[in-house]
């Protein structure tokens, strides 16, 4: 899987539940509501004030380390 900025938070999480401490990072500690995990990684970032481009550096660089 590669992330993106339109990748879907919900996607991310089902595909490796692990990436969840990326968001826990930014503020984002309901991850479980179903608003929340429909949101896409920019939408996500816009509403806790954090840039996007890095989020989705980190969680391509776990992912990539295969879990």
């Amino acid at each position: 899987m590669t992330v993106t900025k339109q990748s879907v938070i919900g996607d991310i999480l089902d595909f490796d539940q692990t990436t969840g401490k990326y968001f826990m990072e930014i503020g984002m500690h309901c991850l479980g509501c179903p608003g929340a995990r429909s949101e896409s990684i920019e939408e996500a970032c816009a509403a806790h004030g954090t840039n996007a481009d890095e989020l989705v550096a980190k969680l391509n660089a776990h992912l990539s380390q295969g879990k």
